[in-house]
């Protein structure tokens, strides 16, 4: 019953050490981005290259902080990146150019990591038969807190002024984070701190290092395929709302079209993550992917907000089921004693290459053609088209050689 309630407790600790961090990357640029082309004066160009350094600032620190915490444990490390996101919203609410924003984003993609990664990591170890369930869990709390706190985040706005919301969510972020890191523990007591020594729970499962591991074909699958898939859907966190307007709706409905995407990208988490358990990874992960590509392809061609809040939708939670699903995959293939690692460096695929060829060449794509969407989404298209053919051939940990 103790281990039942422990087991609990670090799985709640986990979902709300990530919420937060979720919001500030899926809610917070998509409804800032009017404000910040406005006040300083950019194009869609530069605020796309906001969502390049968040993911960049994630890339490089969660292959370090899978090194990290190893040494000095998954709550220490969660305590951290609770104070990393707090300083770094302070500084934001003072910002006076763009070049303060990328910054910030940097700042907020690393305090992210600095959650994401333990927070799978325990839940992995807690829960060995239910990984791909409880890593959805952990996951849709990090994807829906963008639809939950974007209103949320436009309501503030609208109440107090811009350095007074960033502000209050700066503290938000910081206090939340700093207690619920007292409640993220391992099984095992100093497990992370024992230079690769596991709980009896994974004694029976083949664990690759992670040279071997570079040493499959299914590293690099899983790598470019979170690069693709990865770029298509963190594009619509800075495309949804201009979408919206640039086809007349107002504010109110534009945001929608984002709510909806953050929707399923958070509560699809949790259902891929399940019925990964179940039917297995690759098949969940390659059908949501073609859906996806299938709706790109739709999004500019068929008109009116029910019809873009759907295929918004289908892509959110195609990004939902990349997220969720990925690191239980990872573990399948390459065991759990150096998931942190491994998983990290799978991870700067999104970091280092989505941002780049996703939110920020589709604003670079828009300016250059005066606003022209068709194209954008037949290049997103594209992209989910070539991620569902390289997860449909990447092989379990039985079939992996190196």
């Amino acid at each position: 019953m103790k281990r039942k309630r422990s087991a609990w407790l670090a799985l709640s600790a986990s979902c709300l050490a990530v919420f937060l961090p979720g919001a500030l990357i899926f809610g917070f640029p998509g409804v800032l981005s009017p404000y910040w082309q406005s006040t300083f004066g950019v194009g869609r160009a530069d605020v796309g290259q906001v969502l390049f350094y968040i993911l960049a600032g994630a890339g490089v620190f969660m292959f370090l902080i899978g090194r990290l915490q190893e040494r000095i444990g998954s709550a220490w490390v969660i305590f951290l990146g609770a104070l990393i996101g707090g300083a770094g919203m302070v500084m934001i609410a003072y910002a006076d150019g763009i070049r303060w924003v990328y910054i910030w984003g940097f700042v907020n993609g690393a305090s992210s990591a600095f959650a994401y990664l333990p927070a799978l990591t325990v839940v992995q170890r807690w829960y060995p038969a239910r990984r791909g369930l409880v890593t959805g869990l952990v996951s849709m709390s990090f994807g829906i807190a963008g639809a939950v706190m974007a209103p949320v985040f436009h309501l503030l706005l609208q109440t107090f002024d811009y350095t007074s919301t960033v502000l209050i969510l700066g503290i938000g972020a910081a206090v939340v984070g700093s207690l619920v890191s007292i409640l993220i523990h391992l099984p095992i007591e100093g497990t992370a701190k024992t230079n690769g020594e596991q709980p009896e729970m994974f004694a029976g499962q083949l664990s690759l290092t992670l040279m071997q591991s570079l040493r499959t074909r299914s590293f690099w699958l899983l790598w470019f395929t979170y690069a693709f898939a990865g770029a298509a859907g963190i594009s619509m966190v800075t495309l949804s709302v201009n979408f919206g307007l640039d086809r007349g709706l107002g504010m109110p409905g534009a945001v929608l079209i984002l709510a909806s995407f953050n929707t399923t990208n958070g509560v699809g988490r949790l259902v891929s993550g399940f019925l990964s358990d179940m039917v297995g990874r690759r098949q969940i992960m390659g059908v949501s992917f073609l859906l996806a590509g299938v709706s790109c392809f739709l999004f500019p061609v068929i008109g009116g907000m029910a019809v873009w809040m759907f295929f918004a939708a289908v892509i959110g939670f195609s990004f939902g089921t990349l997220n969720a699903v990925t690191a239980p995959l990872v573990s399948d293939c390459f065991g759990m004693q150096n998931f942190g690692t491994i998983f990290g460096l799978v991870f700067t695929a999104f970091g280092f290459v989505s941002g780049a060829i996703g939110p920020w060449l589709s604003g670079f794509l828009l300016d250059a053609t005066q606003g022209n969407f068709a194209l954008v989404f037949i290049y997103l298209g594209s992209l989910l088209t070539a991620a569902t053919l390289m997860i449909w051939i990447t092989s379990p940990q039985t079939e992996c050689t190196f």
